[in-house]
């Protein structure tokens, strides 16, 4: 067996409906199937997703105050007023601000941007930069990315003469800001359609409500804060995207081009992933640990030497950023360790320390949701203030912002949505804000909830996949937040040429099979960072495979290939160690191997050594010290005895690991043992010593040959050994085989033998050869010998499974 690394939930569409779908939009089965189980289940709802555009985009009318923002903003155009775009240090705030510095231009509008520093400042509008607003003349600001929580500050801009148009989409306070114009798809008394716009999508909006008609120009913008800030791509975002990377891999942006480049990225390449991954992260940057204005300057720019000065420093931050970030996550792991040392797991992590830069308390918090599958909240104190800042990330099943709802009176300010937020408060709180947020996930969390969740589209067969159908899969896109990339269940695979690959060997490259002997069809795979489950996969195994699937293409030829996200193995594995050299060492890297697991799984598993000799010293002395050792004792009830101190700290039952290693004397004594073992994931067949029983039980003529034999030499009287060589010469027969059926004729009174030599018995009888215990241990014995030394791997696998089968059905039967 080897477990998945987390929950997979799979959907099923009705075979009958699929068919029709097919037909009736000529696609392929597996992309019906897709839609239908995303709820797309209408023929005309699925070509307006798949080949759908501008035709599906909203009024932008339709938000509440955008009327009152065009009117109030042409007026300003119109009166020549100071604009002041006041936006977000993240690359949604980055995007929504160079979207607004465009539109501005076009408009030919009197305006200047304004960025706050995120530690020097922190999130928002503030009252400081607000007095240099009205300093400097500004009339007019527009927020992109905040605001829909600046009810003081709005109310002070006021005071100073200065109107605030609100463009946001964060989720709003009971209590909104009294500004100019407050638009936000997410107002209680919003009607617009579509909840899930991103900042710059909403800015968009403010752009397509003043020009009169769909700003493509500004789309590029739109679909890199819609991709870096994790926005559902699905209805207007899903357009936004789709049409923003088109635009983008013929782009005009001296700024985009130069970040692609840095970036490795070729323009005609680029798509939803290569913003999520290279582009958003080297614009963070900038605002993380430094002023975000490099950023904005980098995306407004028409010099491609500034540019591509813009794009190196942003690359070299973003290096730095990462440094930083694996740096604090080590010390995030540390404090983790020590809690948990401590008997302090939490349902929510909550960590703060400071020296932390909160620049990028966000991703160590994402990286923490990674590894220990918790909500989590990162958190940087000033060590003069006392103020904690911080950021955090959530699971499903757990709303961050209705549980920070619920530690209102702890926070001086906090926001965000349901799975990301920021917050700042006093270090003295801290204690609180983690008991209030553990007492809510205690509420709110199922133990299930507590581990990882893998959302798979649908089961299938290698047979379903096909350049044809990946081609088609990808009308799906762009995929991201809402719209995930499709993933696939391939359920009893076996494996071929599973080896490591990269520099550190840290990933997997496998070619997939399907068991079923009658197919023939295959897929290639990569398990990137699943380097270290190689060791946990035998040459048997039947694996069930979740992954996306994807083209590759090398040297001119197009394959389909699988991107595995997770593994398992639903049956005991066999690892064939029969003949396998330098034992000793094996044995001993399979003894780390699992103590290094069991650090991860707080498990305390050691591999158990079983041996069937009558006499184990040997045995003992070489290991048992450090592998628990069983022996079998049929005068013991269940047969199965600890030989040694290890293996009487625990029960046969509870083994994970059973090392075979040596042979029964028959079947039925290893099938007790591996029937007993019920929590027995792996087997490691060793069977050392083999062949004791020479692999040959004789036939009837040759015990004809023996017997006459006894009855000829009765007059020469030949002593034992001189018997045994002459009749061994004569026959043909080896002396041990000689020897072994004159046992069983003593055994069964035909022949007796004494200082003399060997004599036969008078008046016996004839009596079955069978009927002697030494005929049925080798016959038993070498039975043994076959299925267990001369077996394949899989037929000896498919035997044990047969044993646990059989036993199975054996206690149903007597329940």
């Amino acid at each position: 067996m080897l477990h998945a690394r987390a929950r997979w939930n799979t959907n099923k569409a009705d075979a009958d409906q699929v068919e029709q779908f097919a037909k009736e939009l000529e696609i392929e089965p597996l992309l019906a199937q897709l839609l239908i189980v995303r709820g797309i289940t209408e023929k005309e709802q699925a070509a307006a997703f798949l080949y759908g555009g501008t035709d599906r985009i909203h009024d932008p009318f339709l938000l509440d105050d955008m009327e009152k923002a065009v009117i109030r903003i042409r007026q300003a155009l119109k009166d020549g007023e100071k604009i002041r775009v006041y936006g977000d240090y993240d690359a949604d705030g980055v995007s929504s601000t160079a979207l607004m510095v465009h539109l501005l231009k076009q408009l030919e509008a009197t305006f200047d941007y304004y960025i706050p520093h995120r530690v020097l400042e922190g999130y928002g509008l503030n009252k400081a930069a607000l007095d240099v607003a009205h300093k400097q003349g500004i009339q007019l600001i527009i927020t992109v990315d905040t605001g829909i929580s600046a009810v003081d500050e709005i109310a002070y801009a006021a005071e100073l003469g200065i109107d605030v148009i609100v463009t946001d989409h964060h989720e709003p306070p009971i209590l909104l800001p009294n500004a100019y114009a407050v638009i936000n798809p997410k107002k209680p008394s919003c009607n617009y359609p579509f909840k899930q716009l991103a900042g710059v999508g909403v800015a968009l909006k403010l752009a397509q409500a003043l020009l009169g008609y769909w700003p493509e120009q500004l789309l590029e913008y739109a679909a890199i804060g819609t991709v870096a800030d994790l926005m559902p791509l699905l209805d207007e975002n899903r357009i936004i995207v789709k049409l923003g990377v088109q635009r983008m891999q013929s782009t005009s942006n001296s700024g985009i081009r130069a970040l692609l480049d840095v970036a490795g990225i070729k323009p005609k390449d680029v798509n939803a992933t290569h913003i999520g991954f290279a582009l958003a992260p080297r614009i963070n940057a900038s605002g993380r640990l430094k002023k975000a204005d490099d950023a904005v300057r980098l995306l407004i720019t028409d010099d491609e030497l500034e540019a591509e000065n813009l794009a190196f420093d942003l690359d070299q931050l973003n290096k730095e950023r990462q440094r930083l970030v694996d740096e604090m996550t080590k010390q995030a792991m540390t404090m983790m360790e020590e809690k948990k040392a401590a008997g302090l797991e939490n349902k929510v992590i909550v960590l703060a320390q400071e020296d932390w830069n909160v620049g990028v308390i966000g991703i160590v918090a994402s990286k923490m949701v990674d590894k220990f599958y918790r909500p989590t909240i990162i958190l940087g104190i000033d060590k003069e203030s006392g103020m904690a800042k911080g950021s955090a990330r959530s699971i499903a099943g757990f709303d961050l912002y209705q549980a920070l709802n619920h530690c209102e009176d702890l926070m001086k300010h906090f926001g965000g949505h349901t799975a990301a937020a920021g917050m700042t408060l006093g270090r003295e709180h801290l204690p609180e804000l983690e008991t209030r947020l553990n007492a809510l996930a205690d509420e709110w969390l199922t133990p299930d909830d507590l581990l990882p969740l893998l959302q798979a589209d649908l089961t299938c067969s290698l047979e379903e996949i096909g350049l044809k159908t990946i081609q088609q899969l990808e009308q799906l896109g762009p995929f991201g937040m809402g719209n995930p990339t499709p993933k696939f269940v391939l359920s009893n695979i076996r494996c071929q040429e599973l080896r490591t690959i990269g520099k550190e060997h840290q990933h997997i490259k496998v070619t997939l099979q399907q068991s079923k002997a009658e197919s023939a069809v295959t897929l290639d795979a990569v398990g990137f960072n699943k380097g270290t489950m190689l060791p946990w996969i035998s040459s048997t195994a039947s694996l069930d495979v979740i992954g996306e699937l994807s083209i590759n293409e090398w040297n001119g030829v197009r394959k389909p290939q699988m991107m595995i996200q997770d593994l398992r193995i639903p049956h005991i594995q066999l690892f064939d160690w029969r003949g396998a050299s330098k034992l000793e060492h094996k044995l001993g890297e399979l003894a780390n191997r699992l103590s290094a697991a069991a650090q991860v799984r707080a498990n305390k598993h050691s591999p158990a050594i079983l041996t069937f000799q009558k006499e184990a010293a040997e045995l003992l002395k070489k290991f048992g010290e450090t592998l628990p050792i069983w022996g079998m004792d049929t005068s013991v009830k269940g047969g199965c005895v600890a030989l040694n101190t290890l293996a009487r700290q625990q029960s046969f039952e509870s083994i994970h690991d059973l090392i075979l290693y040596d042979l029964p004397e028959d079947l039925p004594q290893l099938a007790g043992a591996v029937s007993m073992a019920q929590s027995v994931q792996r087997v490691y067949a060793i069977f050392e010593g083999g062949g004791r029983n020479t692999g040959t039980l004789p036939s009837r003529d040759m015990f004809k040959t023996v017997y006459g034999a006894v009855q000829q030499q009765n007059a020469q009287r030949l002593p034992s050994t001189a018997f045994l060589q002459a009749l061994s010469k004569r026959s043909g027969l080896s002396p041990a085989l000689i020897q072994f059926m004159l046992d069983v004729f003593m055994e069964l009174g035909l022949i007796r033998h004494n200082d003399e030599g060997y004599t036969p018995a008078v008046n016996t009888g004839k009596k079955e050869l069978t009927l002697s215990l030494l005929y049925q241990q080798r016959q038993n014995g070498i039975e043994a010998e076959q299925t267990l030394l001369y077996s394949s791997a899989q037929q000896l696998l498919q035997w044990l499974l047969d044993q646990r089968t059989q036993t199975t059905r054996l206690l149903e039967d007597i329940i």
